[in-house]
């Protein structure tokens, strides 16, 4: 059958991938000249684009054609063909083998851009004696615009097919490392999963995977500097003589001071990304528990706590990009470095500085200039990608299960389903104590096996032993046929719910909540539907003993008892007295002692499948007004439509100190590069024209100058650079705490609607961003357009016709953005659209890992990442095969324009054109295309950046909360006094569009009193106490607390006087001191005092940590019904008025229940308790019951 949530392929847009690629199917000009690219371009024009619009993926660029080379390559560098020997080295020798087509493909492209770039600083001096020359022969004049303009055209398009292919390359590697991880994720161990977070999975996948797929950009810069060093090398020896190795000696210095610098940002970064990793855990886990910390009126205090580890990353983050900030100032000025040093040198030598030589040295240094710029970034990628692939290769040398933990038999072997044999396990396989010993036990095919025991006795442990999730000390397990899991805490995807519980397979859609839906789908499931089947189910419940064919007792990681229910009830032991306590509650149960044959069986096909059960209560209950809603809960990501407005441009510069930094940048910029144009005129216009030409001032002086201007400028280019990185980290800074205040403020609606994987894209990839690239980008984009205003009125100088030229092309140029910048900013936006959904799922299957692994739907999963990731990389490589399309006629243009200025400078009379500005102008001309480029890129990049400002304001705007406080209507902090509630005529709903959950409710809960609450599921009871927390408020009216109505105060107030515990137990990483007193108001003794009244004071106190024991993330190192026992210590340690039990006891033992009930009747005795029932014995002792049925 087809399975939507584990296969989105089945979509309707999978259609398309059963076609070819578009790019696959071009022609040889069509790939030149990216035409192919012209239809989607048009469609962008004409509509919005959507992710179906967008073509299809080559095989080769597709993660199914990916995978399995890369795998393949990583066996084959491994000794033994493991991952746990994945050495950095190693990946990086795997991913060139997968990928080293497109590395030879773009390392020739970007040999023949460089050596193509070096043309015409070549021919400079030739063309200026041309120009000065006379007679001049028009032949030679128009072969030199023929070489020149050949070569410019071969260099733009060369670089258009590098930086392509490029990203061709990044798409690869990206698919290639998110793929490996993910299946990495999949098969970890227990213990590999608590050591690694699912902030750190999450930052590998959109952090570090994007990271090294970034560094396409810089693969081949490290190789090409030397090369571009030897060709000026020999331009500069070739008119300057041996003043070309004082140049040489200038940029080497230039280079040797990164050493130290690139030292302190590797380090730098790897206290980035471990403080980003910590604040993103932390992040992850609190949007997961959400609504607990809103009933508890805790999301203020665990909001500072983001706010504090965001403080750390800030204080590493202002070092790196200050550091980064310094290196730019540097190498901003280095070119005039270079030429200050060479004509200084060429000063002492005494070599003469004519005009021809200099403009030849002038238009070398600024094609070094694109290298030495590019120098610190280049240096900035290695350091990075190097820290993220250290990080991806130390989650791949992660343990992963053991494949030979159970042996498995195919269905049908043998009558024997599960057998274990002198089976010892330990979570942690260091410690003395194993978690599980001594087991030796068989379960025949067909038996029902009940699994009781006390908190921490091992019950969980032991189904993890069956299913090979524990790791084993000695003995052996074998399983006969497949195995179905159902975990005590549920494991559900975002999608539907109806996929949730196919899961690939035709199941029964009905969900058991209340006691008598829990009593019919015991009956019909496992009594009825699964009668054939083994079932293994862990419970607390003893109305369900009796129907179990045997019964284990464990304690302290040991069987104690073996038997059937009579057995068991005779032998005396720990569960005899309570059995007896609950013998009222069990007479309506005790018929299915023995199934009536009114029972209809309906038997699956598989006879040979096992079932695995950890019995939980009411998995569904927090949102039992849910089912009337209509429509699905998740909505579909919403997303901007149409270009980037400018007033969130305006928005974004004008935010840090309201804007005033900005014209002190753009002051700075415009004087750095007036005064490097003005040094290089002066320079020109000072040399003699040739040897046989006075100077018009002497040589000393010309050098003297013009080391002043290069000092005055690179002085500017500092104080625009800090005041960039100010303004940059200050608006950052403002993002991230208004962006975070506002999502934990939002209501518990936006939590319910929105998966956490959109909120975690924000958080990590969209603030990345803003972090270290927007600023950046704004920075950049001003260089190369001051730069094209002064080559246009250079040139327009030289020869005014040129200026005519200039106006149309610059027409046409807007045209081609225009018509290109609609298609390309929704690839963008679909870019970050598609993202979202990659991390959710990645999230949510490393969460649930082992209900896939039981499942054996890795296979399924696997196949659902790859096409997630398909759909992240078309828009991606689209949107840079836009770029390029737009570039490459862009190059043209500028081409045009450079070739017919040398036309014009041909064939205009000598008397009418100053050679040495003329010459000047074609230096500056060679740079067009470069310069062109890089404008339009930096434009468009700083467009699609944008977008990650455009999405954080989104989450900027979540309408709010009512206020935690309001001063006005503050209650005394006394109160609640009496803890007597009323309802008057309460109509709630979840939506002004949906159907009232409670119609009209009117009752009065005594103070001091015990109130039951039961119903059958979406009768409405979770959703009366949500409205008495004001989760949700009442559209009509009132809940009254000791006669105030709760809607005239604030959040706050009301929440942190109320006392709740929820049915799902959470705790949060940390020590057990921070989870039972989050916000630090009471002493050890009245912690103690606490643990001890609900009965894990001696647990705790074996733990050499005592208070301080560690809790990992979402409290996975405690077990479901230690981690209820804390949350009850929690209200113990309140001890308010008021206290709302959601079914408190239903994962811990009859025992314990017990005893925890005798600790409420002791510490809330004149307490309002309000209990939510979905068992019986849970409301015996209640002296009021309200029963609720549909609303």
């Amino acid at each position: 059958m087809e399975q939507p949530l584990l296969n989105p392929a089945a979509s309707a847009s999978s259609e398309a991938t059963r076609s070819r690629s578009v790019f696959t199917d071009a022609g040889l000009f069509s790939i030149i000249t990216f035409s192919w690219m012209g239809p989607l371009l048009d469609l962008g024009r004409s509509k919005t684009l959507d992710l179906d619009d967008v073509p299809t993926l080559s095989d080769n660029d597709s993660v199914g054609g990916i995978l399995p080379n890369f795998e393949g390559k990583i066996f084959s560098v491994s000794a033994t063909g493991r991952s746990t020997e994945l050495t950095t080295s190693k990946l990086i020798k795997s991913l060139v083998l997968t990928t080293w087509k497109l590395i030879l493909v773009t390392a020739v492209c970007a040999l023949i851009r460089t050596v193509s770039s070096y043309v015409g600083p070549y021919l400079i001096e030739d063309f200026v004696d041309y120009i000065n020359g006379s007679p001049r022969s028009p032949k030679k004049g128009y072969i030199l615009v023929l070489i020149f303009g050949v070569a410019q055209f071969i260099e733009g398009l060369s670089s258009r097919h590098l930086l392509f292919r490029s990203q061709q390359f990044g798409v690869r590697v990206r698919s290639a490392l998110v793929s490996v991880i993910y299946k990495r994720g999949l098969s970890l161990s227990s213990q590999s999963r608590q050591s690694s977070s699912s902030g750190e999975i999450i930052n590998a996948v959109s952090i570090d995977a994007e990271r090294v797929a970034d560094f396409n950009w810089s693969m081949h810069e490290l190789w090409l500097f030397p090369v571009q060093i030897i060709l000026a090398l020999l331009i500069l020896y070739s008119t300057l003589g041996l003043a070309a190795f004082a140049a040489l000696a200038a940029t080497v210095l230039t280079m040797l001071a990164n050493i130290p610098l690139g030292r302190i940002e590797q380090n730098y970064q790897e206290k980035i990304m471990n403080a980003r990793d910590a604040r993103m855990r932390a992040l992850s886990e609190m949007l997961q528990n959400m609504r607990i910390l809103k009933l508890q009126g805790w999301e203020m205090i665990f909001l500072s706590k983001i706010m504090e580890l965001r403080k750390v990353e800030m204080n590493w983050l202002k070092k790196n990009v200050y550091t980064s900030a310094m290196l730019i100032s540097v190498f901003f000025g280095a070119p005039a470095f270079v030429a200050m040093v060479t004509f200084g040198t060429c000063l002492l030598l005494g070599i003469p500085l004519e005009t021809g030589k200099v403009l030849s040295a002038l238009a070398t240094f600024r094609q070094l200039q694109g290298p030495i710029h590019s120098l610190p970034d280049t240096l900035s990628a290695v350091i990075q990608t190097k820290v993220s692939l250290d990080r991806i290769c130390s989650f791949m040398r992660l343990d992963e299960l053991p494949s030979d933990a159970v042996t498995k038999h195919p269905r049908g072997t043998t009558d024997v389903s599960i057998e274990v044999r002198n089976g010892h396990f330990s979570w942690n396989t260091s410690s003395l104590a194993p978690t599980l010993r001594n087991l030796n036990f068989r379960i025949q095919q067909g038996m029902r096996v009940a699994i009781c025991g006390t908190v921490g006795s091992g019950k969980t442990s032991l189904l993890s032993c069956i299913l090979g999730e524990i790791p084993r000390l000695s003995g052996e397990v074998q399983t006969c046929g497949s195995i179905a899991y159902v975990s005590q805490s549920p494991w559900i995807q975002s999608g539907k719910i109806e996929d949730n519980i196919l899961f690939g397979t035709e199941m029964n859609r009905e969900s058991a909540v209340d006691a008598q839906t829990g009593l019919h789908l015991f009956k019909e499931c496992l009594i009825g539907f699964l009668a054939s089947k083994t079932v293994v189910y862990v419970t607390h419940h003893v109305e369900f003993l009796p129907s179990a064919d045997v019964i284990m007792v464990l304690k302290d990681g040991q069987i104690t008892q073996v038997g059937d229910y009579t057995e068991i009830l005779n032998s005396g032991g720990e569960l005899t007295e309570l059995i007896f306590s609950h013998k009222d509650a069990l007479s309506t149960l005790d018929r299915l002692e023995h199934p009536g044959h009114n029972l209809t069986s309906h038997h699956p096909v598989d006879g040979g499948s096992t079932l695995l059960r950890e019995d939980e209560q009411d998995s569904g209950n927090n949102n039992g007004g849910g089912v009337v809603q209509v429509g699905p809960l998740v909505q579909e990501e919403e997303r901007e439509k149409g270009r980037v407005g400018f007033a969130v441009y305006w928005k974004y510069i004008t935010m840090a100190y309201n804007g005033a930094l900005v014209p002190l940048v753009l002051l700075a910029q415009i004087v750095f590069q007036v005064l490097q144009i003005g040094g290089n005129l002066w320079i020109a216009w000072a040399s003699p024209i040739s040897e046989d030409v006075e100077p018009q001032v002497n040589s000393l002086t010309t050098v003297l100058v013009y080391v002043a201007l290069a000092f005055v400028s690179s002085l500017c280019i500092f104080i625009r650079s800090h005041f960039l990185v100010m303004a940059g980290c200050k608006t950052a800074a403002m993002l991230f705490d208004r962006m975070h205040r506002c999502i934990f403020r939002a209501p518990m609606a936006f939590f319910d609607s929105t998966p956490s994987g959109r909120t975690l894209n924000r958080a990590s990839t969209d603030q990345s961003t803003v972090d270290t690239r927007i600023f950046d980008l704004m920075g950049y984009l001003l260089f190369p357009a001051i730069e094209l205003l002064g080559t246009i009125i250079l040139m327009s100088r030289v020869a005014w016709p040129v200026f005519v030229i200039f106006v149309p092309i610059i027409v046409a140029s807007l045209w081609y953005q225009q018509y290109y910048i609609d298609g390309a900013r929704e690839l963008q936006r679909l870019t970050g659209v598609c993202r979202a959904p990659v991390m959710q799922h990645f999230a949510e299957s490393v969460a649930g890992s082992n209900i896939i692994r039981c499942f054996g739907k890795e296979t399924q999963f696997i196949d659902s990442i790859s096409h997630l990731m398909d759909n992240l990389s078309r828009p991606s490589l689209y949107n840079a095969a836009a770029m390029e399309w737009l570039c490459f006629r862009l190059d043209i243009l500028s081409s045009f324009i450079f070739t017919s200025a040398l036309i014009l400078l041909v064939t205009l009379p000598t008397a009418v054109i100053d050679p040495k500005t003329a010459g000047l102008a074609v230096t500056y001309g060679l740079s067009l295309n470069m310069l062109q480029g890089w404008a339009i890129a930096v434009l468009c990049s700083l467009e699609n950046k944008m977008i990650s400002v455009e999405r954080m304001f989104q989450y900027m705007a979540i309408p709010s909360e009512p206020p935690l406080t309001i001063s006005e209507t503050r209650p005394n902090c006394q109160w609640p006094t009496n803890g007597e509630i009323e309802l008057r005529n309460l109509h709630v709903r979840y939506a002004p569009q949906l159907p009232f959950v409670l119609r009209g409710l009117t009752c009065t809960l005594p103070g001091g009193l015990k109130t039951g609450i039961v119903g059958r599921t979406g009768s409405g009871k979770s959703t009366l106490i949500q409205a008495l927390f004001r989760i949700v408020d009442p559209c009509i009216g009132q809940v009254l607390v000791d006669g105030l109505d709760v809607c005239t105060i604030g959040l706050h107030d009301l929440r942190t006087r109320l006392s709740i515990i929820p049915q799902d137990p959470v705790m949060f990483e940390g020590t057990l001191r921070s989870n039972i007193d989050p916000l630090e108001e009471y002493s050890d003794e009245q912690i103690w005092e606490a643990l001890d009244s609900c009965h894990l004071g001696c647990e705790v106190r074996k733990n050499e940590l005592k208070l301080d024991s560690a809790v990992t993330e979402n409290g996975s190192n405690w077990s479901a019904g230690q981690r209820q026992l804390v949350c009850l210590g929690r209200v113990v340690l309140k001890r308010r008025k008021i206290l709302v039990l959601d079914e408190a006891t239903s994962s811990v033992d009859p025992v314990t229940d017990n005893l925890i009930q005798k600790t409420l009747k002791q510490q809330f005795s004149e307490c309002t308790v309000i209990t939510i029932a979905h068992r019986i014995t849970s409301v015996l002792d209640s002296e009021k019951v309200i029963l609720l049925d549909n609303g």
